[in-house]
């Protein structure tokens, strides 16, 4: 199978490196990247490292690499979701599969990339925008058959964990940006981290999905961890209670949608303040099935560049 990446970045070159190790079990190839500066194709497939040529529109970098389905990878922009949107669209134009890590188009447009991809029977897949690659939405897809998913509840934001962890041992909330950029986990920009961008983003696009919200990170009651100092930390730890950002949506008994990303001040006991690291938590409340919990331990860019491939196998086997 032949693939375009739209962007390429630690988690391109992740999945790239994937690719390689999986290929003899799968024949996936990368055969065209597509970057703000640059542009490489080979029918054959692609190095990891490629030799790069002149910038293209992405209209024109599909026209001419003729792949069979699109990774959409680029940046968050927790604004309007653009240009991640029009890259898919263009893709969708041209009758391909798409699979994206970006948060964003979920976040902005699920209802109506879900109805063009449905209008001109593509494939769309999306399991890294949340969690790492952790499946969440192929669990629901798959395994939860006739279930109404009330409310979710979770802490989805690894850089704010890593600040505020830095921040409990007395270091400044830079201090925990830093250490957070140099294990490469945060955002190209943090402040979409530290404010709470990210997590509304998130937030967003679990609600559209799981929830069929027709929402935007906009529409989340959003705090991010910018005004909390090491000593409100401290002194929460010394009473028993861990600081943490937590995001939540819940449909209320009118039908309408509570959605929230915030700090809290938890109990230590309670299951969304003992995830530690960079680790996430993301708790799905359920008619049929009470409250079911996906963890994910420690992920890295391997992780979500495997929730790609998870797509994209799932992909081929539909095909």
């Amino acid at each position: 199978m032949r693939i375009a990446l739209i962007g390429y970045g630690s988690v391109g070159k992740a999945f790239a490196r994937l690719l390689e190790s999986q290929r003899k079990r799968f024949p996936f190839r990368i055969t065209a990247i597509q970057t703000r500066k640059y542009t490489a194709y080979d029918p054959k497939g692609l190095p990891i490292d490629p030799e790069w040529g002149p910038p293209a529109s992405v209209p024109e970098f599909l026209d001419k690499a003729q792949p069979e389905v699109v990774i959409e990878i680029t940046s968050l922009n927790p604004v309007d979701g653009e240009p991640a949107i029009s890259h898919i669209r263009a893709a969708f134009a041209r009758g391909l599969p798409v699979i994206t890590a970006n948060k964003g188009p979920i976040a902005h447009a699920y209802a109506s990339l879900r109805a063009e991809a449905a209008a001109h029977h593509i494939l769309f897949r999306f399991e890294s925008t949340v969690m790492d690659g952790s499946p969440v939405f192929n669990l629901v897809r798959n395994n939860l058959p006739g279930v109404t998913i009330h409310g979710i509840s979770g802490v989805l934001n690894s850089t704010t964990k890593v600040v505020l962890a830095e921040m409990a041992q007395g270091r400044s909330l830079a201090d925990g940006v830093r250490l957070a950029q140099e294990m490469g986990i945060a955002e190209a920009d943090p402040a979409y981290d530290i404010d709470g961008w990210d997590s509304a983003a998130k937030t967003a696009a679990l609600a559209n999905v799981l929830m069929d919200a027709n929402v935007t990170p906009q529409m989340v009651e959003r705090t991010g961890i910018g005004a909390i100092t090491p000593e409100e930390i401290q002194a929460a730890a010394a009473a028993g209670f861990v600081i943490t950002l937590v995001s939540r949506a819940k449909r209320e008994a009118d039908g309408s949608l509570t959605l929230t990303t915030r700090p809290e001040r938890l109990p230590e006991d309670d299951l969304l303040a003992n995830v530690d690291g960079t680790s996430n938590v993301l708790l799905l409340h359920t008619d049929l099935m009470g409250t079911q919990g996906i963890v994910s331990v420690t992920p890295g860019v391997e992780q979500t560049a495997y929730g790609l491939f998870a797509d994209l196998v799932d992909i081929a086997q539909q095909l």
